[in-house]
């Protein structure tokens, strides 16, 4: 990895600090060589600090490390994309990110699908809301309609209509996303369990 330090005149490069799981983005400090050095060598993400005007590793009084993962350098090699595990929040106030933002994974749509389906839990009493019409009618009714769509979709994935398949599919996701709402859980918690399957 080759890195550019003459573009400012500290000799310093910004490092972005990236949680490897949830691809959030944690801090922003500087590095110099020997901080570089330092992080390679402790696997413990070292910067320079401005401030103390020394090298610092992160938690080193909190004890909220930044286990390293992976570096590497943009395509002008002048700025690091660190990806770590960090142990405990990163920022000095106690918060997750510098952000003052919670590190939680994100699923991008299904995420937002997720958050919706869940605001139509909360107000069953909407007209005309087919969500808040199926939490209406219990968890019986909603296992009931995953079945459906489950056996819709066996059926189309028989067949070459790609189409139909795809929109079965897609309503099988949905409603398997209501039913997890119903039950008091979301997709993290699905995950979570594939995760401890992995091998």
């Amino acid at each position: 990895m080759e890195i550019d330090f003459t573009k400012n005149e500290n000799g310093l490069i910004p490092a972005i600090i990236q949680d490897d799981e949830t691809k959030n983005v944690l801090m922003l400090g500087y590095m110099n060589q020997e901080a570089i050095n330092r992080t390679l060598e402790t696997k413990k993400v070292t910067f320079f600090s401005r401030s103390k005007n020394r090298l610092w590793t992160k938690g080193e009084e909190s004890g909220h490390f930044l286990e390293l993962v992976s570096i590497k350098s943009d395509c002008d090699n002048d700025t690091l994309l660190i990806r770590v595990k960090p142990q405990g929040p990163t920022c000095h106030t106690g918060m997750d990110t510098c952000w003052q933002e919670s590190n939680e994974e994100s699923y991008g749509f299904l995420s937002q699908l997720e958050n919706k389906i869940k605001i139509r839990k909360e107000e069953a009493n909407i007209q005309n809301s087919y969500v808040a019409s199926l939490f209406e009618k219990g968890i019986n009714k909603i296992a009931q309609k995953v079945g459906e769509e489950a056996v819709e979709l066996v059926i189309e994935a028989k067949d070459n209509n790609e189409t139909l398949f795809l929109n079965e599919s897609a309503d099988l996701l949905f409603h398997y996303l209501i039913l997890l709402q119903a039950k008091g859980y979301n997709l993290s918690d699905v995950i979570a369990q594939l995760k401890k399957r992995e091998k």
